[in-house]
């Protein structure tokens, strides 16, 4: 019989993160886990055997002040149907420490939540699953499957682009002003800025710094499927200059297009380097300038990739096989 598992996203829509997505066809291609989208009844009076958090901050995320209380009310009582039904959590560790400018009440729910953690899944070897508890590696799928059947583009001489969801830890105040430098002695580049702002003063404080550099393309919203694939598609570099880089699905997105990424220099992004293999990823310490885009160009330009990155390891028939066994393993199931 299937094991039931909850997961802690609804079903999905054509906003939905594709590794939930990905993830989810994975599960259900084994024939062993049976997927059930989160809602508030079935996390209160639905029959599942196991839970499985993702972005727990995302089941509090309300349009108004009276609706988050709400949610607030509604984890509460899950919780304590969790503690008294004794259902195992399994928690995919996607980012290290807790989420930040949370209210200190949805803080203490997912602090609460966290600690009925029975196995941890980590995305890299070099995440730490923190409380002592089993854990183990299943690294991100790649966005192959999600990318078939999309118009590819081919890349434009110069072009770089950034891409995904744009927050402030993601560097974008470094990117602009090194494009900047860059461009004064590399007149061929230019630069594309594809991906929602999570907030309207982000956007604003974007377009400002943007506003006077030459050869700019600002996508600041939803990108479909499609837009994202040829936005992606364009660039002969990608530049992520995340002031913070533990588990990016954009450098996944951009290698299984087959485009270059530039990110910065620490022990996973080393590690995704030479999974890759030579020419796909081009590392840079301290802060991000415009000599350092115009090197790895250069780099970039002298020694192309002579082969397709290896993204071998990241297969989604062996992602699902790995959850399903964990999901096994907590519940006590032995067949």
């Amino acid at each position: 019989m299937p094991i039931r598992v909850l997961q802690s996203f609804p079903e999905p829509t054509d906003h939905t993160n594709p590794y939930l997505v990905l993830l989810r066809r994975s599960l259900e291609d084994t024939q062993l886990v049976e997927v059930l989208p989160f809602t508030w009844r079935t996390a209160l009076i639905g029959r599942y055997d196991v839970v499985h958090l993702h972005w727990p901050e995302a089941l509090l995320s309300a349009s108004s002040p009276l609706r988050r209380v709400r949610r607030e009310l509604l984890m509460a009582a899950w919780t304590v149907r969790l503690v008294v039904t004794r259902t195992p959590v399994v928690r995919t560790v996607h980012n290290v420490g807790l989420p930040q400018g949370l209210p200190r009440r949805d803080t203490a729910l997912i602090r609460f939540l966290y600690r009925l953690t029975r196995a941890a899944i980590t995305l890299n070897a070099r995440t730490d699953p923190g409380a002592n508890i089993p854990s183990a590696v299943i690294p991100h799928g790649d966005y192959r499957p999600w990318l078939e059947g999309l118009a590819r583009t081919a890349p434009v001489a110069g072009r770089l682009v950034y891409f995904g969801q744009v927050r402030r830890y993601k560097g974008l105040d470094s990117l602009l002003p090194a494009y900047a430098d860059a461009r004064r002695s590399a007149p061929d580049v230019s630069l594309t800025i594809g991906g929602r702002p999570t907030s309207i003063e982000i956007e604003r404080d974007v377009r400002a710094a943007a506003a006077d550099l030459p050869d700019v393309r600002l996508e600041l919203r939803h990108l479909s499927d499609a837009e994202m694939t040829q936005l992606v598609g364009e660039a002969e570099l990608v530049v992520l200059p995340y002031r913070f880089m533990h588990n990016s699905g954009s450098v996944l997105y951009a290698l299984s297009l087959e485009r270059p990424v530039l990110v910065p220099d620490n022990d996973v992004n080393r590690d995704l380097a030479d999974e890759a293999g030579p020419g796909w990823l081009y590392l840079f310490a301290g802060d991000l300038n415009g000599q350092v885009i115009i090197d790895a160009l250069s780099a970039l330009r002298t020694s192309p990739p002579a082969a397709p990155p290896d993204l071998s390891r990241r297969a989604w028939g062996a992602a699902g096989a790995a959850h399903a066994r964990l999901y096994r393993d907590v519940t006590g199931q032995t067949s």
